[in-house]
């Protein structure tokens, strides 16, 4: 991968090949498109129609298998849930061509990387675990958009076999999106993703659940307004997808767990004691943190 950026007459990626072209495989090559970055992309998946749909959109130059995306591309984007990401590299092993990067987009990388290591063996150092903080609940090839790695943090946990110039090369390919780049560990990646994403889909999801199963649900939705549609937003995210990150770092995700419920038992606590002081004091708190924050990234 690193000699193929370095020819000068070359587009960066000679030819990508995307497993999962939905939205977050869809908008990586939809980025690297729109960056003049990539020359052919090969898009790999389970449904025929899909496929189809992301060559109509000019997501995708041609479909291929796993066999033939091992052999022909310079680099191997897995945009699968991360369960199936093990499957997937022992199937890309046997063809896989000695130049080629794999990385992926997956959303925990403790797991990724034990599955990595076990699948590709000696192979390991051409893949580069990653993860773009970024995406919708929409779903499918139609939900692609170059710009949505803009300004985003993509965090890479490279591995010790890595090759300086294989991650220099990852790192241009990523900055081409126009995303920012960060490096840490696998294990500290899990943890604070847990906090920060993991278990706010698990709490939107629960309490969405609550609702939707209610006696009264059809009127209760019928009465919400915006702050229940912004809570519940992320709840409509694939099932398969959230699945598999709630299972591959359960451990980090119950520790969160623990110190939430700590959180609401003081919160409830304050309400039944009718503590207006304690609850003015812990609302004060959450929404200045959640301004500063706003104010700082850019988001409100």
């Amino acid at each position: 991968m690193a000699d193929a950026a370095a020819e000068p007459n070359r587009p960066l990626v000679p030819v990508l090949a995307v497993v999962g072209v939905g939205l977050i495989g869809g908008s990586f090559a939809a980025a690297l498109r729109a960056s003049q970055s990539v020359g052919k992309v090969l898009g790999v998946g389970r449904n025929a129609s899909s496929l189809a749909v992301a060559r109509r959109l000019g997501i995708i130059d041609a479909t291929a298998t796993l066999e033939q995306a091992a052999q022909e591309a310079d680099l191997i984007f897995l945009a699968t849930p991360v369960g199936a990401i093990g499957p997937t590299l022992k199937a890309l092993k046997p063809g896989l061509r000695p130049s080629a990067l794999i990385t992926d987009a997956g959303s925990t990388k403790v797991n990724v990387v034990a599955a990595a290591r076990d699948a590709l063996g000696a192979s390991i150092s051409q893949f580069i675990p990653g993860h773009p903080i970024a995406g919708a609940e929409k779903t499918g090839p139609e939900a692609a958009d170059p710009n949505l790695y803009r300004q985003r943090n993509v965090v890479l946990t490279p591995l010790e076999e890595n090759s300086a110039a294989d991650k220099a090369a990852l790192r241009r390919i990523w900055e081409c999106c126009g995303a920012r780049v960060i490096s840490m560990e696998p294990e500290a990646h899990d943890a604070a993703l847990a906090s920060v994403s993991h278990v706010p889909h698990f709490l939107s999801s629960v309490f969405m659940w609550q609702v939707a199963t209610a006696a009264d649900s059809d009127l209760r939705m019928t009465l919400a307004g915006s702050g229940f549609r912004d809570f519940t937003r992320i709840a409509a995210g694939s099932p398969e997808v959230w699945r598999d990150i709630f299972l591959t770092n359960r451990p980090a995700i119950l520790a969160e767990l623990h110190e939430v419920k700590a959180a609401l038992e003081r919160a409830e606590l304050a309400l039944q004691s009718g503590d207006g002081k304690e609850l003015q004091d812990f609302l004060e708190r959450a929404a200045l943190a959640r301004r500063f924050w706003g104010s700082r990234s850019g988001l409100s």
